[in-house]
């Protein structure tokens, strides 16, 4: 069975930022396409950015119009391992984040899912 494990949430005032990690299981192809959603009280679940690799080794990474410019994703396919970098973050930013693996950005769809991890932004 795949596993994400998603860490580096916590709580932080608004301006301030914070990264965070998804390590994924050997189970999840290195070539597999991963993203970051978020989900906020009593709202439905978005896409926040993610990362389809390459032939060259490289990776390609996409991004919501929400968090563009202050959210970088980044991932080290050596360790299969998935980042999400937030800066200049606001209270609507405030989520349970998750990290997903082996599916498409362009439908939002994908099969494996980690358990989440939390993010406070407090103005």
């Amino acid at each position: 069975q795949a596993r994400l494990v998603e860490s580096g949430g916590g709580s932080v005032q608004a301006g301030g930022s914070l990264r965070l990690s998804c390590e994924a299981s050997a189970d999840v192809s290195r070539l597999d396409n991963m993203a970051w959603f978020r989900q906020a009280a009593g709202k439905e679940r978005e896409a926040v950015a993610g990362a389809h690799p390459e032939t060259s080794g490289t990776n390609y990474y996409y991004y919501a119009d929400s968090v563009k410019g202050r959210f970088t994703a980044s991932k080290d396919n050596a360790k299969n391992t998935l980042y999400l970098q937030m800066d200049s973050l606001k209270p609507d930013d405030t989520a349970m984040y998750y990290c997903a693996a082996h599916g498409s950005w362009f439908t939002k769809s994908f099969v494996f899912w980690g358990q989440g991890t939390p993010v406070t932004v407090s103005s």
